[in-house]
């Protein structure tokens, strides 16, 4: 390693005093003015990472959901997942040195992770439309060349395209092409033989529109338009030339504020979705006759998609094993729906993506979604083999046909992550193979009121949980408080969890109106701010 040049080069990138930062679930973000010095430390990272694993690693510039000001950075780990955690603990340690300690703390994250010197490192680098983006990646660039790293800047993509991308690279080509078009193509393909099946196919026009947040997302999008076919009309709104990024638009916005997006007019029983800033979420929305608006969110997007694979594998008559993968943010109907009508087995996990993507790896099909619409469908290599080779081998026609559908299915899906527009063609091919309009996927169950609530408190770290964030163990005397408060209502639950990024506690209540829910919630907040340590006046009704 070149002490010189790293220290010169270090130089160049300068920590601001007192400033520390936590690499969470989603990297790091915050100002962009703030985070040269971390995007110059994430491309050494990302080289020691790549020596580590002999493998290509991926860097993405991006916030996602933020607003336009702010920026982050997230590492993609080698088959488009996200960065292990113990190396999350290095990304921190090396974002938050001071100049003088930044060769020690390489050195030592070489010999606690065994990092083989001598291996050739490979970066990819990607980032979103922001401002601030393209001189950030520029800081990583330096990073990356300072230890001898070779990179390749895709530029401007959606964050799960690089997480597909570097997915392509290390398993030679065999996920996919490391290129947009491969993307573009494998994608396009599946989707076509996918509508080519439904049976209104060729004679009426399927109509979409599409909130891109102003983001990344419209851009893509775009230049996929030419490979769609001709019976599918995407129509773009908040493409990014009039206004900024994320701004009253995008997935995040029409999610919790339960409200269209600016920008996109909406005619009723219209089918319409967001993306996020960098499209890795999408929404579905509409307006009903009477002008009421109905949102459908991460766990009905799962619910779709886990009746269309259920199906299809009862057709293929393999004994292939599926679940459903949820937070306990997850709507309770749903829940409810899944296990009761479908039967299919459902699993509650801790929140963040990570934990959903690691718990679905134990299927044959695992389905994932957040609430948020992040999420994705993920197939083992026993299942892909067995149902490719049906399509092919099998004498049977209703077995062989719905064994190539659900082969264009596995092609259609971005495996390596939640991706908004892999997620729309999935959802699309869904809803026109099955000829249903939004309003009946809509119907499929009726979710619960529910609230969510945030109380301030003076140490986040006072609340400890157990049950997939479902129960708390600490404080002493607060579960209990919140199972006596949830009795009093009908179809009701409630937890409390601590954030992962400042100190407040983030309450969910849902009942059977939302009248109760809203109370649940607003009881629950104050149990937390007298029993947790609240900060300021007691939460209000």
């Amino acid at each position: 390693m070149d002490t010189e040049a790293l220290k010169k080069y270090s130089a160049l990138h300068p920590k601001p005093a007192g400033l520390t930062l936590q690499y969470g679930t989603a990297g790091f973000r915050t100002k962009a003015e703030q985070l040269d010095h971390v995007m110059f430390r994430m491309g050494l990272l990302a080289v020691l990472r790549s020596k580590a694993v002999a493998s290509t690693i991926g860097i993405m510039v991006t916030a996602s959901h933020n607003p336009e000001e702010d920026n982050g950075v997230k590492l993609v780990d080698p088959l488009g997942e996200m960065l292990h955690p113990s190396w999350e603990e290095y990304a921190t340690q090396l974002a938050n040195a001071e100049e003088q300690e930044l060769q020690k703390i390489i050195t030592e994250i070489c010999q606690k992770a065994a990092v083989n010197q001598h291996q050739d490192a490979s970066v990819f680098i990607g980032r979103d439309t922001r401002p601030s983006s393209e001189k950030l990646s520029q800081s990583v660039i330096d990073g990356i060349s300072v230890l001898g790293g070779q990179y390749h800047d895709y530029g401007l993509v959606t964050t799960p395209q690089l997480h597909y991308m570097v997915c392509c690279q290390n398993t030679q080509g065999q996920y996919g092409k490391a290129t947009l078009e491969g993307y573009y193509e494998k994608l396009s393909k599946a989707f076509t033989e996918l509508i080519k099946q439904s049976p209104s196919s060729g004679e009426s026009q399927r109509h979409l529109k599409v909130d891109c947040a102003n983001g990344i997302g419209a851009l893509k999008l775009s230049e996929m338009q030419p490979y769609f076919p001709k019976e599918v009309q995407i129509h773009l709104y908040n493409d990014g030339t009039k206004e900024k990024l994320n701004h009253l638009c995008g997935a995040d916005f029409v999610k919790v504020h339960q409200k269209p997006p600016r920008g996109l007019d909406m005619k009723p029983n219209e089918r319409c979705c967001s993306f996020d800033g960098d499209a890795d979420r999408i929404v579905y929305y509409y307006k009903d006759a009477t002008g009421h608006f109905h949102l459908i969110d991460g766990d009905k997007i799962a619910t779709l998609i886990s009746i269309f694979l259920k199906e299809l594998l009862a057709k293929v008559g393999q004994t292939l094993k599926m679940a459903v993968v949820q937070t306990a943010y997850a709507n309770g109907s749903s829940t409810r729906y899944l296990e009761g009508t479908l039967k299919v087995p459902v699993h509650c996990v801790k929140t963040g993506v990570k934990h959903l993507h690691h718990k679905a790896q134990e299927f044959d099909v695992g389905v994932y979604f957040e609430a948020n619409g992040h999420g994705t469908v993920l197939f083992s290599k026993a299942a892909e083999t067995k149902v490719r080779q049906v399509s092919k081998e099998e004498k049977d026609d209703e077995k062989r046909e719905a064994a190539k559908v659900l082969e264009n299915m596995i092609d259609l899906i971005n495996q390596t992550v939640g991706d908004a527009v892999s997620d729309m063609l999935v959802i699309e091919a869904i809803l026109a193979l099955k000829g249903l309009t939004v309003q009946q996927w809509d119907a499929l169950y009726t979710d619960l009121p529910n609230r969510l609530l945030k109380v301030q408190v003076a140490d986040r770290r006072v609340i400890d949980t157990t049950d997939a964030e479902r129960r708390t163990v600490t404080p002493p005397g607060l579960q209990e408080k919140i199972d006596a408060l949830v009795k009093q209502y009908k179809l009701s639950r409630a937890f409390v969890r601590p954030s992962g990024t400042e100190d407040v506690v983030r309450i969910y209540a849902e009942a059977d109106t939302q009248e109760n829910a809203d109370a649940l919630a607003h009881e629950v907040s104050l149990a937390v701010y007298h029993l947790a340590g609240g900060k300021g006046a007691p939460p209000q009704p």
